[in-house]
C-alpha cells in the first residue's frame, strides 16, 4: 500500500487533467493497496490459525490420554485400598466377636458359680433356721421353768419376810428413791462446783456483754466521757489523714473515740474509768496544743498517764487524811486512790469506803472499841475492788491477800475477809465493818435503786424461800445479796439440803430481777434439850 502511494505521488501530472481527477486516482490506488494488504494478512493469519489449531488438537489428545491413564491407575489404587480396609474391618470384627464371646463365657461361668453359692447359702440358712426354731422351743421351755422357779421363790420370800409382793415393791421403790436422791445431791454438788469454776472463768465476759446490751442511764454515765471541741474543724484534725490520728489515740489509750454528728464534741467510750480519764486529759491537751500526729499523741498520752497516777496518789492520801488513819502502806494508799475510778451499782467505791470507815468509827465509839482500828478496817474493806478487773478471784479474797502482803493488822484482814460473810468474823470490829458496809450500800440514794423497789425485792426474796416444803424461817441479809434459809431437820436431810438450795436459786433466777448475784445458804441444825432436876 505504501508503495502504491509512493508511485502515485511520484507519477507526473499529465497536462489537461484537473487536480480533482488526480486526487481520485490517488484515493483509488490507496484503496486498492489497502485491500491487497488485508488479503495478504488474512491469508497469513489463517495459516497461523490452522497451524495453532493442529498443535492444540495434538496436545489435547495427549492430555486426554494421560488423564485416562491416570484415572485408571487411581481407580486401581482405590480398589486396592478399599479391599485392604474391608479386610482390616473384617479382621477387627472377628477379633471383637471372639473377645465378646470369651467375655460372655466368663460371665456365664461366674453366674453359674454365684447360683451354686446361693444354693449352698440357702441350704445353710434353712438348716440354721431349723436349729434356731429348735433353740427357741428349748428357751421357751426353760423360761417356763424359770418362771415357775421365780414364782416359787417369791412365795417363799413372802412367807419368810412377811411382805406381800406389792409391799415389797413399795419398799424397794422407797429405798431406790432414797439412793437416787443421794446420787442426785452428789451430782448437784459436782455440777455446782463445775459451774462455779466455769463462772469464775467467764464472769467478766458475761458481765461486759450484759452491760453492753443494757441501755440504762447509769451505763452511759460510767462508760462514756464527752470532750468539748472549739469547732467542728477540729474533728477532722483528730481523725487525721486516713484515720491515723484517731487510731493512734485509741491504740495508746485503749478507749474508743466516737466522732459523730454531735456538734463540737467527741465521745470517749470505755468501761475502764482510768483509761477513759487518761484519754480525756490527753485529748484536751492535744486540742489546746494544736499539734496532733501519732508521735505527739504517744508523748501526750504518756504525760497524761503520769498525771492520772499522781491524781490517784493524791486521792488516796486525801481519803486517808479525811478518815484520820495513819501508817498505811504507800501501795495501799495508791490502791485506795484507784478506787476513785471504780463504781459499784452507780456508787463510787472510794466514797463508799470512806463512808464505811466513818460509820465503823461511830459504831466502835458507841461500843467502846478502838475507833482508829475500826476506821482502818472500814477504809480497807473493799481494797480488792481496785484491782479485781486485773486479777482472778473475788474482791474479798484479793483484798485480804493485799492486806497480808503489806502486813496489815490481823483484825483488819479478818474484817476484809468477813464483810460479805465468806469467812467467820473473829472480832467485834469485823462485825461492825460488816454492818457499816450493809448500811452504806443499802441506804436509799446510795445506789441506783429506790426504797420501794429495794423493800419489795427483799420481801419477794423471803416469800420465795419460805414457800418451799421443810423451810422453817428465811432471812434476806447483806442488802438482799444473801438469803439464809433455816430448815426443819426432821424433814430435810443433808442430801436434800443441796437439792433445796439449788431449787431455791433456780426459782429466784426465774421470778426475780436483781443486780449481781444472790447467795442462798441453807442451814440445818439439830438440837436436843433436857433439864436436870
Amino acid at each position: 500500500m505504501t508503495q502504491l502511494m509512493m508511485i502515485a505521488a511520484a507519477a507526473p501530472m499529465r497536462p489537461g487533467l484537473s487536480p480533482l481527477v488526480w486526487i481520485g486516482i490517488i484515493v483509488a490506488c490507496v484503496l486498492i493497496a489497502a485491500f491487497l494488504a488485508w488479503n495478504l494478512s488474512a491469508s497469513r493469519q489463517k495459516k497461523i490459525y490452522e497451524e495453532t489449531v493442529g498443535t492444540a488438537e495434538v496436545k489435547s489428545r495427549e492430555i486426554i490420554d494421560e488423564a485416562i491413564k491416570t484415572a485408571a491407575e487411581k481407580k486401581r489404587e482405590a480398589l486396592l485400598e478399599a479391599k485392604e480396609e474391608n479386610l482390616a474391618a473384617r479382621n477387627d470384627l472377628e477379633r471383637e466377636t471372639k473377645e465378646r464371646r470369651a467375655e460372655l463365657q466368663r460371665t456365664e461361668r461366674r453366674l453359674q458359680n454365684k447360683e451354686e453359692n446361693l444354693d449352698r447359702k440357702i441350704e445353710s440358712l434353712e438348716r440354721k433356721e431349723q436349729s434356731v426354731q429348735a433353740r427357741d422351743e428349748q428357751l421357751k421351755r426353760k423360761d417356763q421353768k424359770v418362771q415357775e422357779i421365780i414364782d416359787q421363790q417369791q412365795n417363799m420370800l413372802e412367807q419368810i419376810s412377811g411382805f406381800s409382793k406389792e409391799e415389797a415393791k413399795e419398799y424397794l421403790i422407797r429405798s431406790v428413791e432414797e439412793d437416787a436422791k443421794h446420787d442426785i445431791a452428789k451430782k448437784l454438788r459436782e455440777i455446782d462446783a463445775q459451774a462455779k469454776e466455769e463462772a469464775t472463768r467467764k464472769a467478766k465476759e458475761y458481765i461486759v456483754t450484759a452491760i453492753q446490751k443494757c441501755a440504762a442511764d447509769h451505763v452511759a454515765e460510767v462508760s462514756i466521757s464527752v470532750v468539748p471541741l472549739p469547732n467542728d474543724e477540729m474533728k477532722g484534725r483528730i481523725i487525721g489523714r486516713e484515720g491515723r490520728n484517731i487510731r493512734a489515740l485509741e491504740q495508746a489509750t485503749g478507749v474508743d473515740l466516737i466522732v459523730d454528728d454531735t456538734p463540737e464534741a467527741v465521745v470517749l467510750s470505755g468501761f475502764d474509768p482510768m483509761r477513759r480519764e487518761i484519754a480525756r486529759i490527753a485529748l484536751e491537751k492535744l486540742i489546746l496544743d494544736g499539734r496532733i500526729h501519732p508521735a505527739r499523741i504517744e508523748e501526750v498520752v504518756a504525760k497524761s498517764r503520769k498525771e492520772v497516777e499522781e491524781f490517784i496518789k493524791e486521792q488516796g492520801e486525801a481519803a486517808v487524811l479525811e478518815v484520820g488513819v495513819h501508817g498505811i502502806h504507800p501501795e495501799l494508799v495508791k490502791l485506795l486512790g484507784r478506787m476513785h475510778f471504780r463504781t459499784s451499782y452507780g456508787q463510787n467505791a472510794l466514797k463508799h469506803s470512806i463512808e464505811v470507815a466513818h460509820l465503823s468509827g461511830l459504831l466502835a465509839g458507841e461500843l467502846g472499841l478502838d475507833v482508829r482500828l475500826a476506821k482502818r478496817a472500814g477504809l480497807l474493806h473493799d481494797i480488792g475492788k481496785s484491782v479485781d478487773h486485773d486479777m482472778e478471784g473475788s474482791h474479798v479474797q484479793i483484798g485480804a491477800d493485799l492486806c497480808r502482803k503489806y502486813r496489815e493488822n490481823a483484825v483488819v484482814i479478818n474484817a476484809v475477809e468477813s464483810h460479805h460473810g465468806d469467812v467467820e468474823a473473829t472480832s467485834l470490829i469485823a462485825c461492825i465493818v460488816q454492818a457499816a458496809d450493809a448500811i452504806s450500800a443499802a441506804r436509799p440514794g446510795a445506789r441506783r435503786e429506790t426504797l420501794e423497789t429495794y423493800t419489795n425485792r427483799l420481801t419477794q426474796l423471803e416469800e420465795i424461800t419460805s414457800s418451799f416444803k421443810g423451810v422453817d424461817k428465811s432471812f434476806a441479809i447483806q442488802a438482799g445479796r444473801e438469803v439464809r434459809v433455816m430448815v426443819v431437820p426432821e424433814q430435810i436431810n443433808d442430801d436434800a439440803m443441796t437439792i433445796l438450795a439449788h431449787d431455791i436459786a433456780k426459782r429466784i433466777e426465774d421470778e426475780m430481777e436483781y443486780p449481781g448475784q444472790i447467795k442462798v445458804s441453807v442451814i440445818r441444825e439439830s438440837r436436843s434439850v433436857d433439864y436436870a432436876k
